[in-house]
């Protein structure tokens, strides 16, 4: 990481001062692109594009489209999401095929999000594999070329939880990246308002050892939409650091660090034996760190307000203050209505598919001061949303 450091620190600090100037609302055209990025740019002048201060807050981040109510990323998911009202899309997570092409799946294996394990003809692509260390078995994307993926249909990953998005089994095929960038672009002309999507990079470290590197396929993309930009409605995340910094060396987009639990350790630091936990990177020193080459962090829930022993919620950390006070956004994740996801004192019964009350958690979370929140479930974040602003 130091010498990552090192080469890029050049470019570095003016690229966090015109960063900056977007995360502070600077809004225009892009300049200084290639035309089609021009055009891109400016129409995103037009549809109000400004930078992450341009975002109403808190910011409603509709967590693989809304997938509280269809099958995850699918267009079905991401429409409905831009129905309800989310502020962003988080449209997708992004894995490669055999081929190199980039698609929406949640993880690499899609035996829980597809129904591959109906078509006989791939039954015997099914493998045991250490992803990030953890022993998987399922079909995974890097043995599938598009083609073959463009053959299967999504399915809903918790059905105990979504009985109900089970209805939709089958209804919607995996998307590509460059199929959501298209979407994009077609639903800010039909809307009249610019579609923001936050794309994440899943399991870096994991497919780079493949050949399969996602950071320049990324860029490469963005760069032939026009959306790598500093003001481009593409918000760019990942749980591993190196990866983050690896995209600030090759886009200018708003770029977000991913945070798991507090003994946990991103991939890449176990791979190249950092020993630092994401403990150390909530510090304040972690997060200068992390505002070097970020705009913001995405912690879990539990970073901003642990859970005591039974489950209730504790004492709110200084994670808020301690990364507003280093420039960086915070959007956390993940709220959904099902009892089983929300603290145990907004839990009402225990049936597994059954809300609680997620207005009174979303009002919690709210109050601690974060700059938005993922959530399956948008309509209620932003009916939950309107209360807390309106007192």
């Amino acid at each position: 990481m130091e010498s990552e450091q090192t080469n890029r620190s050049t470019r570095s600090t003016g690229r966090r001062a015109v960063l900056g100037a977007a995360v502070l609302g600077a809004g225009g055209a892009v300049l200084g692109l290639p035309g089609a990025a021009r055009a891109a740019g400016t129409r995103t002048a037009a549809y109000g594009g400004g930078g992450l201060k341009s975002l109403p807050k808190p910011t409603i981040i509709g967590h693989r489209g809304t997938s509280g109510y269809r099958p995850e990323h699918t267009f079905g998911s991401y429409d409905l999401a831009l129905e309800l009202g989310a502020d962003i899309v988080e449209a997708g997570d992004l894995v490669p095929t055999k081929d190199g092409h980039l698609v929406c799946r949640h993880e690499p294996e899609i035996g829980g999000t597809t129904d591959v394990a109906s078509h006989p003809e791939f039954a015997d692509r099914k493998r045991t594999k250490l992803l990030d260390g953890v022993s998987t078995t399922g079909w995974f994307t890097e043995d599938f070329t598009l083609a073959e993926l463009r053959t299967l249909r999504a399915v809903e990953r918790i059905p105990a939880n979504r009985p109900h998005n089970t209805l939709y089994n089958g209804r919607w095929p995996i998307p590509t990246f460059e199929e959501v960038l298209q979407w994009q672009d077609r639903r800010t002309r039909e809307l009249g308002r610019q579609v923001w999507i936050y794309p994440e990079l899943k399991h870096p470290t994991y497919f780079r050892k493949l050949g399969l590197g996602l950071e320049e396929r990324v860029a490469k993309i963005l760069h032939k939409y026009g959306k790598d930009g500093r003001n481009s409605p593409v918000i760019l995340q990942s749980f591993e650091p190196t990866s983050i910094q690896r995209m600030n060396r090759l886009v200018d987009n708003p770029l977000v660090v991913l945070l798991s639990s507090a003994d946990s350790r991103p991939y890449d630091f176990v791979d190249t034996g950092d020993p630092r936990t994401t403990a150390d990177l909530v510090t304040p020193k972690g997060l200068r760190e992390i505002a070097g080459y970020a705009q913001g962090i995405g912690p879990t829930l539990d970073l901003v307000i642990p859970k005591k022993s039974d489950g209730t919620l504790g004492t709110p950390t200084t994670l808020v203050a301690d990364a507003h006070k280093v420039g960086l956004v915070l959007h956390p994740y993940t709220m959904r209505n099902e009892n089983p996801f929300l603290p145990a004192e907004y839990r009402k019964g225990s049936a597994p598919d059954a809300y609680g009350d997620a207005f009174g958690a979303f009002r919690t979370y709210f109050a601690t001061g974060i700059d938005g929140v993922f959530t399956d479930n948008a309509d209620t974040a932003l009916l939950a949303r309107a209360d807390f602003l309106g007192g």
